[in-house]
């Protein structure tokens, strides 16, 4: 959708945000996630893709992209979010990288909405 109606999306997204909506770009470093995004799109907020989490503790390059990412983010004033935390080691790395936000089975299982609100 975004790659189809740019300059749309953007006026849409800048209507939004005005009324209190905030945006976080999700999967941030795979597929479709553009350097460019960050540069005209009205973000709030990067969420870092799983696949640069998992290995965080193992693999230098992961880290090594990791850094990367929360830095960018933080010079762009933007909040992150690493997704797919599943252990202390991992919150812990993030944590001395910067990344203060984080969501995964470490905190809890995915949780379903409610089909009924209760007042």
């Amino acid at each position: 959708m975004l790659l189809e109606n740019v300059e749309d999306i953007i006026a849409t997204m800048n209507a939004l945000k005005e009324i209190g909506i905030r945006f976080s770009l999700d999967d941030f470093g795979t597929g479709y996630s553009s350097l460019q995004y960050l540069k005209r799109l009205p973000l709030d907020q990067l969420k870092i893709d799983q696949s640069f989490i998992r290995d965080i503790a193992v693999n230098s390059s992961d880290r090594a992209i990791v850094r990367t990412i929360i830095a960018m983010a933080h010079s762009l004033n933007l909040d992150v979010i690493a997704e797919g935390v599943e252990t202390k080691e991992q919150q812990k790395l993030l944590l001395s990288k910067g990344c203060t936000h984080y969501q995964g089975y470490l905190f809890s299982q995915p949780v379903r909405l409610s089909s009924s609100r209760r007042y």
